[in-house]
């Protein structure tokens, strides 16, 4: 059973950077694409960015020039630096596999943008 836990949310203020992480269990985290996704409040969740086995990676147009992802296969992680957030950034951001699966969904961890 893989499990995803995702820390380093917190309060920032507009123009700020965050680094956020997601831990994972499994074997086979190494040859799995990995995506962030995020959910504002009131909104559907959506896909932030993505990270293929091979390092390659894509953005929504929303977050492209601002945010990075990356993983560490070693450590089984993921990361997203963050940077020149925006208050429409605010959102709890997820990681899971891309595409989802739907039982990887963990608690996520709040970005909260002040203006």
């Amino acid at each position: 059973q893989v499990q995803l836990v995702e820390s380093g949310g917190g309060l920032v203020q507009a123009g700020g950077s965050l680094r956020l992480s997601c831990a994972a269990s499994g074997s086979i985290f190494s040859i799995t694409p990995m995506g962030w996704y995020r959910q504002a409040p009131g909104k559907q969740r959506e896909w932030v960015a993505r990270i293929t086995s091979g390092l390659y990676t894509n953005y929504a147009d929303s977050v492209k020039g601002r945010f990075t992802i990356s993983r560490d296969n070693a450590k089984n992680t993921v990361y997203l630096q963050m940077n020149s957030l925006k208050p429409e950034d605010t959102a709890v951001y997820y990681c899971n596999t891309w595409p989802t699966t739907r039982d990887y969904w963990g608690q996520g961890t709040q970005v909260t943008v002040s203006s």
